[in-house]
C-alpha cells in the first residue's frame, strides 16, 4: 500500500507553494488554515499576499487582528483569520517569533487542532503522526475498512488504523501528505475515479462491490438569502473601509432588518466586528503584544 501511494504522488502531486522545498513552517501553517473548508484554487493566490506582506509570524503579530480579516478577502469563514493572528501572537509571546515543532507545543497554540498540530509538525519539520483529515479518512475508509465513507467525526478507532499504517519516521511525512492527495484528486468524496487509482485491486471497498453507505456526503450548505450571506455583505463593507462605518451604511447592505441585526450581532460576538457605540463599526484593533492570548 505505501509503495503504490508514494509512486502515484511521485507522478501526479500538485505543485503547491507550500510544499515547495523553500516553504517555511509559518507558510506551512497558514496554508493548512486557510485550506479547511476552502479548495486550493481560491486558496493559493491569498496565500502568497499573506506570505508576501507576513513572511514571519512576528510580522502579522504586529499587524491589528482586523488587519488579517481585510486581507483575508473572501476566502470564507473569517473567523479563521482571527485564529492565525492569535497563534501568531501566542508564537511571538511563548516561542520567541518561531513556530513549534512539536505537536504537544502546537496544538496549545489559540485556535490549533488535532489535525492542524499534527499536519504542521509532519509537514513542516518532518515528524511522524497519523495526519487525518476528510480526504485521508476517506480513503483509509475505502480501502481498508471497506465502507463508502467515514463516521462523521473521527473516532479511536480510526486514529488506531491511521497510526498502524504510518511507515517510519523518515518516509511518514511523505506518507501523509500523499494519501491526502489521492483522496483530494482520485478518491473523491461524490465521484472517486477508481479506475485512476494505485489502490483498485486491493481497495476492500471496491473489491466488496462499492456497497453504498448511509452516510453519503454532505451537500454544501446553502448561501443566497441565509445569515451567511447576510454577514459576507457587511463583512465585505467593513473590509472595504479605512475606517469606522456607519450603521446607516450597513442597514443599505441588507433590506430584511431583523435578520440582518441578527447577523451583526453574530459578527460582535464571534469577535470580528467591534461596535464604537450605536452608529460606527469596524474590524476589531485587538491587543498589544504584551497581554496574554
Amino acid at each position: 500500500m505505501h509503495a503504490a501511494v508514494l509512486s502515484w504522488y511521485s507522478a501526479h502531486a500538485r505543485d503547491l507553494p507550500w510544499r515547495a522545498p523553500d516553504r517555511t513552517p509559518w507558510g506551512v501553517l497558514v496554508s493548512e488554515i486557510m485550506l479547511q473548508q476552502t479548495p486550493v484554487v481560491r486558496v493559493e493566490p491569498v496565500w502568497h499576499e499573506w506570505m508576501r506582506r507576513w513572511p514571519r509570524p512576528a510580522d502579522l503579530a504586529a499587524e491589528e487582528p482586523g488587519e488579517a480579516i481585510r486581507a483575508w478577502g473572501r476566502l470564507g469563514y473569517p473567523r479563521r483569520a482571527l485564529r492565525l493572528h492569535a497563534a501568531a501572537v501566542a508564537i511571538v509571546d511563548r516561542h520567541g517569533g518561531a513556530v513549534p515543532s512539536g505537536y504537544d507545543e502546537l496544538i496549545a497554540l489559540p485556535g490549533i487542532g488535532d489535525y492542524t498540530a499534527a499536519a504542521v509538525a509532519s509537514f513542516a519539520f518532518g515528524a511522524r503522526h497519523a495526519v487525518l483529515d476528510t480526504n485521508v479518512r476517506r480513503v483509509f475508509a475505502r480501502a481498508v475498512a471497506g465502507t463508502q465513507y467515514p463516521p462523521p467525526a473521527p473516532t479511536a478507532a480510526e486514529r488506531r488504523m491511521a497510526l498502524d499504517l504510518v511507515p517510519d519516521a523518515e518516509t511518514a511525512p511523505r506518507w501523509a501528505v500523499a494519501v491526502m492527495e489521492l483522496g483530494a484528486l482520485v478518491c473523491t468524496a461524490r465521484s472517486p475515479r477508481c479506475s485512476s487509482c494505485p489502490l483498485a485491486t486491493s481497495c476492500a471497498w471496491r473489491l466488496a462491490g462499492s456497497p453504498p453507505d448511509d452516510g453519503p456526503p454532505r451537500r454544501g450548505q446553502p448561501w443566497h438569502g441565509t445569515d451567511r450571506q447576510v454577514r459576507g455583505r457587511l463583512m465585505a463593507i467593513l473590509r472595504d473601509s479605512d475606517g469606522p462605518v456607519p450603521k446607516h451604511l450597513l442597514d443599505a447592505a441588507w433590506a430584511e432588518p431583523v435578520q440582518r441585526e441578527r447577523a451583526l450581532d453574530a459578527l460582535v460576538s464571534d469577535g470580528l466586528v467591534e461596535p464604537l457605540d450605536g452608529h460606527l463599526f469596524r474590524l476589531p484593533t485587538g491587543a498589544p503584544l504584551d497581554r496574554p492570548v
